[in-house]
């Protein structure tokens, strides 16, 4: 059955374009040309990834994102956002609310589809325990929860896949660079910096 993918973006002409090409690259493809929609098509269509415009109507794809990873059943449902914005910052905050992937306006076919397919293989891979216990800390990686001592502790995604490797490699020193990599993986030319862990 091929894995299926939403597409959140309010320019139809850009959407039909993508819908076309992905669906010649043996994907499914269902279209929402704003936030609420696309919010309401998460729920109903179960998408196995979600590429996201930040522009869009109504919610814009930043609320749209940070509303996905709010909810358990969607909280690792991997996102791409798509934008005309190709700063820097405009990034990091693509990133920090929550999204996999950040592909700046104008992209190559061929690059979108190498970048959906590496995000629906690392989504497939074997997940860990869901729920890591260390000491009073616990971290639910399903359902994006932190508590310690039993209380709850607001992180972001990113935040807390930091503290689950921290916690994971308990009593070991990890370098920069392994954090880096585990937490946006080997391309990171979406503006992360190193001294992004710092901050």
């Amino acid at each position: 059955m091929a894995q299926k993918i939403l597409i959140v973006e309010d320019m139809q002409s850009l959407a039909d374009a993508l819908r076309v090409f992905l669906q010649r690259e043996g994907f499914q493809v269902v279209l929402a040309y704003d936030g609420v929609e696309g919010l309401r098509l998460v729920t109903e269509e179960k998408p196995d990834l979600v590429i996201l415009d930040i522009v869009l109507p109504g919610e814009d794809g930043l609320e749209v994102c940070r509303r996905i990873r709010q909810e358990p059943e969607t909280a690792r449902l991997p996102i791409l956002i798509l934008s005309g914005k190709g700063e820097e910052m405009d990034k990091v905050v693509g990133l920090e609310v929550g999204a996999d992937d950040y592909l700046a306006k104008p992209f190559g076919d061929r690059e979108l589809v190498v970048r959906v397919r590496a995000l629906l293989r690392r989504s497939l891979a074997p997940t860990q325990s869901r729920v890591l216990r260390v000491g009073g800390i616990e971290v639910d990686s399903e359902r994006y929860t932190v508590s310690v001592g039993g209380r709850p502790v607001a992180l972001t995604p990113r935040e807390l896949e930091l503290l689950r490797a921290l916690l994971e490699a308990k009593g070991r020193a990890l370098g920069r660079g392994y954090l880096l990599e585990t937490l946006w993986g080997r391309d990171r030319k979406v503006g992360i910096e190193s001294r992004t862990l710092d901050v």
